[in-house]
């Protein structure tokens, strides 16, 4: 094997195992080879290194890789922002004096515009409030979502900050504090994804996307030239009618970027890195069609987890409901409220009529999650609108207008195709 096909070999297996370990408990993978090697990965294999490592040195080595892995994975720390800043630095060092002399006019003013935006916001994810609920912004954090009943109850104590926990926020375990709108805690940035940087966070992922594609595809095409001029008709693609064997493929790559070993390198990384930056914005995108976050993707899951075992109901709401005005909000700027509440119960028979919680009616076996409404998606548009402009008021709406479009959305699409368990 060539050093071309070991540099493409280690980047591909570096990327799929990045892919792996980051998408691979998504719901979407569940019961596929994904979520299996994720498995592999991260409970089989510990466990059976544990098992030997407890024989022969009584887990001593166990303890501390456990300490050391918890402290880069759920501390607080700069380390792998650091890590994919000098990655970011030390590619474009070692690309762009070899290529950019190859640039025409517009590749350089597209090209640096290119490589100064993926900077600019990721200084934006890592050092923007993602919407940290504390004591001063606790009333106003509280009436930015209402309380869906179904994933949100309206009552519950952050045990940690001791505040009344806002519809859609999380206490990260990692900052240590709630969240507005929390989606995720992402190390690259050191920082979470929340109400108050999710926009820069996305846009982080769409320039880092724009930025491995654009670089690759001008490297290769630079690449491409130079083999030319000894391989007439030598192509990119190797495959098609007149395709030289995949080893002298290998060959050809491998004479074309001899003399530029840095730019060749980079190239191949950007290529075969970029569909894993790609895949994770379409998948933030589809959660914002969707309009759910992360963490209420895994919580629906585990609601669909809990319909399949028939231990799921649900019953309506009074549209004239009296609140409680300690735990729940009066004004809140979303244009439409719950309709339905949703409960589990242990016996797998409905809760006794004289249930807490509120409700009218009987209550209903749930099966499917396309029973349930998703009280946050409003449509595509105002979708966006939340997340782009999060202090954006939808009540300024004509709130009829807002509403219908909103149960509309509800009904044609729901959290079961966010899940990727949609059916028939």
């Amino acid at each position: 094997m060539g050093i071309i096909a070991r540099i493409a070999f280690a980047v591909l297996a570096i990327s799929f195992m990045t892919f792996v370990t980051f998408f691979g408990r998504l719901p979407i993978f569940r019961n596929t080879p994904i979520a299996w090697l994720h498995r592999a990965i991260w409970i089989y294999l510990p466990n059976t290194l544990s098992a030997i490592d407890q024989r022969l040195t009584s887990g001593r080595v166990t303890s501390y890789t456990s300490r050391t892995w918890n402290y880069m994975m759920y501390d607080k720390h700069p380390t792998i922002l650091i890590f994919f800043f000098l990655l970011l630095c030390g590619s474009q060092y070692m690309y762009l004096p070899a290529a950019w002399p190859h640039f025409t006019t517009f590749n350089k003013v597209v090209g640096s515009l290119a490589i100064i935006l993926p900077y600019l916001f990721l200084y934006l994810s890592a050092y923007t409030d993602p919407g940290e609920i504390n004591p001063s912004n606790h009333a106003r954090a509280m009436a930015q979502y209402p309380y869906d009943f179904s994933l949100f109850l309206p009552g519950v104590t952050c045990q940690t900050c001791r505040l009344l926990k806002p519809a859609r926020s999380k206490h990260c375990s990692v900052c240590k504090r709630c969240i507005s709108k929390m989606d995720h805690h992402c190390i690259f940035i050191n920082n979470c994804v929340g109400a108050g940087n999710q926009h820069w966070f996305v846009l982080l992922l769409l320039t880092t996307g724009l930025q491995t594609l654009y670089g690759g595809v001008l490297g290769a095409g630079i690449i491409a030239a130079k083999v030319r001029t000894r391989y007439p008709g030598w192509s990119v693609w190797p495959w098609g009618n007149g395709a030289p064997p995949f080893k002298q493929y290998l060959l050809a790559w491998g004479w074309g970027i001899q003399d530029k070993v840095g730019m060749g390198a980079v190239t191949m990384l950007a290529l075969l890195t970029s569909p894993l930056v790609w895949g994770l914005l379409a998948y933030h995108a589809w959660l914002i069609y969707c309009g759910t976050t992360t963490n209420e993707s895994m919580k629906w899951s585990d609601w669909q987890a809990d319909m399949d075992d028939g231990t799921v109901f649900r019953r309506k709401l009074p549209a004239d409901r009296a609140k409680d005005p300690r735990v729940e909000p009066v004004w809140t700027r979303w244009p439409v409220e719950a309709e339905q509440i949703i409960v589990r119960t242990d016996d797998g028979k409905p809760p006794q009529s004289k249930h807490p919680l509120p409700g009218v009616g009987e209550w209903e076996p749930a099966w499917r999650l396309r029973d349930v409404e998703n009280l946050y998606d409003l449509g595509l548009w105002d979708n966006l609108l939340d997340v782009f402009f999060p202090g954006y008021s939808f009540r300024d709406q004509e709130f009829p207008v807002a509403e219908q479009r909103g149960r509309k959305r509800r009904t044609k699409k729901t959290q079961t195709e966010t899940n990727g368990e949609v059916e028939g």
